[in-house]
C-alpha cells in the first residue's frame, strides 16, 4: 500500500514538475522580451547570454587530439562546461557539475559518494571512465575508478571541463574506454587579485568557503594560492531521517606560470587536502543476526606536485614535458590504502608538409602501494610496485583543404598486469561548409585490471545454517580476486553531425555502437570449509573475464540564443544496455552492474539576464528509472525510479566585483533516490536544499 501511495505521489510530482517548469520558461520568455529593450547592466559579469553561437562553437579543446582545436571541428563527441556555466549553475562540487554534460550520468549514492559514467557501466567506481585534472590522472588503481570526495579545487579557478564521450585511449591510454573528463584550471595570469567566496545552506551544503590571491613574480611570471573548506550535510533516508553520511574537507594549493623566454614557458603547481567522511556499512557476521550495521569514519588525505615545460618551436611545431607526483592515503575500520605515483610524459607536435601533422609522445609511470588488512577485507600482496611504459603516435592528414581530414593513431602500452596493449583508432572529419561538420570513428580501447580484481578477498554476506541440517554451519559469501584477470576490451563505432541551421541555433548529434569483450563477472566456485575465526562454509565468488555484449545509443545537444539576454542549452541521451550480457564458459555467474544505466536522460538549462543587474537561471534534469544490483542480497537494492530535478538560481551584481546569489536545488521534490548501493554502502536520498552565496573579488 505504501509503495502504491508513493508511486502515485511520485507521478503527481512529475506532472507538477512539468507544469512548474513550463510556467518558469514562459515567464522567462516574457521577461526576456521586455528586457531586450533595456540597456545591459553596468556591473554585471560577462554573460553567457551575450556570447554568440560562433564564440561558443569556437571554444578551443585540447583533450580530443592533445592540441588546441575548435570544438566545432573536433572528431569526437565532446561537451565543454565553461567557467560561466559553473558560476551560474549554483553547484559547489566537481561531480555535481558533470550533470550538465550531455550523455553523462552523475548521481548521488549518498552525501559523499557519486556514481558517474558515460555510456553505461555505472557504479561507484566507474571503471570505464578516465578523469584528469590539468593532465594529471586521478584514476585510482585500487578499484578502477575515482574517489570523487577527494577531488576538489576552487571552482572559480576552473577554466573549463572537457567531457569526451567515447574512447580516448589512443592518446590517454588504458581506462579511457567510455569517456575522458579533463578538468583544466586557469593560467595564473588570469587569476590576479583576490577572491573570497562564502556559501551556506540547508539540505546539502552546510557551509563552504574559499579564498584565493594571485600576484606577479617579476615581469614574466604570475602566481596564485588558494584555500577552501567545505562542510557537507548528511542526507536522509526513506523515512526522512538524517543519515550518517556528513563529511568535511579542507584543501589548498598554488600555481606558478612563468615565461622563460619568448618560446619557453614553465608551470609549477600543487595541491594538498585532508578530510573525513562519516559512513554506515553493513558487515557480515558468523553468529546471529549474521549482519551488523556499523557507523564508521573514513579519513582521506593527499598531496600532489606537477611541473610542465612548454616550448613553441614555430607556428607548426611545439613540445612539452610534464612530471607529476601524487600521494594519496585513505583508511577506515575495514581497510586502509596508500599510493605514491610518479609520472613522466613527453609530447611533440610538428608539421610534415603543408597538409600533414604528427603528434607523438612517450610516457612512464611508477606506482607503489600499501594496503592494510582486516578479517573482512584484504588485498594480496599487501604492497606492490607497478611500471607503465607507453608511447603514442597520431597522424593527421588534410585530404581536402579545410574540408576533409583523416586522423590515424595508436597508443602502445606495457603494464605490470597484462603486458603489451595496443589501442588504435581512425577518425574522419568532413566539413562541407562552415555550418556543418560530419565525423566518424572506429576505436579499440582496453580497461586494465585493478588491484581489487587481481588479488582481493572481501567478505560480503553471511547466511545462517540450514535448519534442516542439525550439524550445519553458517555460510560466508566471499569475493576473490584473480591473478589471471585480463583486460576488458571495447571496439567502438561512432558517427557525429554538427549543424548550425540558423544564426541562433546549433545542434550536436552523436551515435555509437560499442562491442565489449572479456567483461568482469563473478563465477561461483565450489564451497569449502574454513575453521577461523569460527567454523563456517565459504562460498567463493571469483572475478573473471566471462561476459561479452554490445550497447548502442544516441546523444543530442542543442544551443539556442533566444535573444541578446537569454540563452537555452538542452541535452538528450538514449542508451540501450541489455539486461544481461552474455556469459562465456560453464558455471554460475553473478554481477550485473551494466544494467544500472538510465535508458533516457534529458536536461534543459536557461540563462536569463534581467534588468537591475539580476540573473535568473534554471536547470531541469530528467533521469529515467534504473534497475539496481547489489553484491549483498540481504541489504537489498531497490530499483531507482525516474526522477525530475529542478534547480533555480537568482543572482545579483550590486557592484562589478560583487556577486550575490540565492537558489534552490531539487525544487520539485523534498527528496529522491538517485543511485543504489553496490558494495554495502549506506544508500540515502538527496534532499531539497536552499543556499546563498557571496563572491567578492578585489
Amino acid at each position: 500500500m505504501m509503495k502504491t501511495q508513493r508511486y502515485h505521489a511520485y507521478n503527481g510530482h512529475c506532472f507538477g514538475a512539468w507544469a512548474v517548469a513550463c510556467c518558469i520558461l514562459l515567464a522567462a520568455m516574457a521577461a526576456c522580451v521586455r528586457a531586450d529593450d533595456v540597456a545591459p547592466p553596468q556591473g554585471a559579469q560577462p554573460s553567457l547570454a551575450n556570447l554568440s553561437l560562433e564564440e561558443l562553437m569556437n571554444i578551443e579543446v585540447t583533450s580530443v587530439s592533445k592540441k588546441p582545436e575548435k570544438l566545432w571541428e573536433a572528431s569526437s563527441a565532446v561537451y565543454v562546461i565553461t567557467q560561466e556555466d559553473i558560476r551560474r549553475s549554483g553547484m559547489t562540487s566537481i561531480p555535481e557539475l558533470l550533470r550538465m554534460a550531455t550523455g553523462m550520468l552523475a548521481a548521488h549514492i549518498n552525501s559523499s559518494m557519486w556514481a558517474i559514467s558515460a555510456r553505461g557501466f555505472t557504479e561507484r567506481y566507474a571503471k570505464m571512465l578516465l578523469v584528469l585534472i590539468d593532465g594529471r590522472t586521478v584514476y585510482t588503481p585500487t578499484f578502477s575508478g575515482v574517489y570523487w570526495d577527494e577531488k576538489d579545487t576552487l571552482l572559480e579557478d576552473i577554466e573549463r571541463i572537457e567531457v569526451i564521450r567515447g574512447p580516448g585511449a589512443t592518446l590517454w591510454g588504458a581506462n579511457a574506454v567510455n569517456g575522458v573528463i579533463n578538468i583544466i584550471t586557469k593560467n595564473a595570469r588570469d587569476t590576479q587579485g583576490a577572491i573570497v567566496t562564502v556559501d551556506a545552506g540547508v539540505g546539502e551544503d552546510r557551509a563552504l568557503g574559499g579564498v584565493r590571491y594571485g600576484g606577479k613574480l617579476g615581469d614574466n611570471g604570475c602566481y596564485r594560492a588558494y584555500a577552501k573548506k567545505s562542510n557537507r550535510s548528511a542526507f536522509v533516508d526513506a523515512s526522512d531521517r538524517e543519515t550518517n553520511d556528513a563529511w568535511h574537507r579542507s584543501c589548498g594549493g598554488f600555481r606558478i606560470d612563468r615565461d622563460l623566454s619568448e618560446k619557453d614557458s614553465l608551470t609549477f603547481q600543487g595541491d594538498a587536502y585532508h578530510g573525513d567522511v562519516a559512513q554506515t556499512l553493513t558487515v557480515p557476521l558468523l553468529v546471529p543476526p549474521y549482519a551488523e550495521v556499523v557507523d564508521d569514519t573514513a579519513v582521506m588525505s593527499g598531496r600532489n606536485l606537477l611541473t610542465r615545460w612548454n616550448c613553441v618551436i614555430s607556428d607548426t611545431s611545439d613540445m612539452s614535458l610534464q612530471l607529476y607526483y601524487d600521494r594519496t592515503r585513505r583508511r577506515d575500520s575495514q581497510a586502509g590504502e596508500a599510493q605514491d605515483t610518479w609520472d613522466l610524459d613527453f609530447q611533440h607536435r610538428f608539421a610534415l608538409g603543408r597538409r600533414q601533422e604528427i603528434v607523438w609522445g612517450l610516457g612512464y609511470r611508477y606506482t607503489t602501494d600499501q594496503y592494510g588488512s582486516t578479517y573482512w577485507m584484504s588485498i594480496e600482496p599487501a604492497s606492490r610496485t607497478e611500471h607503465l611504459v607507453s608511447a603514442f603516435v597520431q597522424d593527421e592528414l588534410e585530404l581536402c583543404k579545410d574540408r576533409l581530414r583523416l586522423t590515424l593513431g595508436s597508443k602502445f602500452e606495457h603494464n605490470s598486469y597484462t603486458g603489451f596493449e595496443v589501442q588504435p583508432n581512425a577518425r574522419l572529419v568532413w566539413m562541407p561548409n562552415e555550418r556543418k561538420t560530419i565525423w566518424a570513428s572506429i576505436s579499440r580501447a582496453v580497461r586494465t585490471p585493478s588491484r581489487f580484481e587481481m588479488g582481493s578477498r572481501i567478505k560480503f554476506e553471511a547466511f545462517p545454517p540450514d535448519p534442516a541440517d542439525p550439524g550445519g554451519l553458517p555460510a560466508l559469501v566471499t569475493l576473490f580476486g584473480n591473478p589471471g584477470f585480463k583486460s576488458e576490451e571495447l571496439l567502438a563505432y561512432e558517427l557525429g553531425y554538427r549543424v548550425q541551421p540558423t544564426d541562433t541555433l546549433s545542434l550536436d548529434i552523436a551515435a555509437f555502437y560499442n562491442v565489449y569483450d572479456k567483461l568482469r563477472v563473478g563465477r561461483v566456485d565450489t564451497p569449502f570449509f574454513e575453521p577461523d575465526p569460527a567454523p563456517h562454509i565459504v562460498i567463493p565468488v571469483q572475478l573473471c573475464n566471462g561476459k561479452y555484449g554490445s550497447t548502442y545509443g544516441l546523444e543530442v545537444a542543442a544551443d539556442w540564443t533566444a535573444s541578446s539576454r537569454w540563452r537555452l542549452a538542452a541535452g538528450y541521451s538514449f542508451i540501450y544496455v541489455p539486461k544481461e550480457f552474455k556469459t562465456s564458459g560453464d558455471g554460475s555467474f553473478v554481477g550485473s552492474f551494466e544494467r544500472m544505466s538510465p535508458r533516457h536522460q534529458f536536461n534543459l538549462r536557461s540563462y536569463l539576464d534581467l534588468p537591475g543587474d539580476l540573473e535568473f537561471d534554471a536547470a531541469l534534469y530528467y533521469v529515467d528509472g534504473m534497475e539496481s544490483f547489489s553484491m549483498s542480497s540481504s541489504q537489498g537494492a531497490p530499483n531507482i525510479p525516474s526522477y525530475l530535478r529542478l534547480d533555480v538560481r537568482l543572482g545579483w551584481h550590486p557592484a562589478r566585483d560583487l556577486d550575490v546569489s540565492v537558489g534552490v536545488r531539487n525544487l520539485l521534490d523534498d527528496r529522491h533516490l538517485e543511485f543504489c548501493s553496490t558494495f554495502g554502502e549506506e544508500m540515502t536520498e538527496v534532499p531539497r536544499s536552499v543556499y546563498g552565496k557571496v563572491t567578492w573579488r578585489f
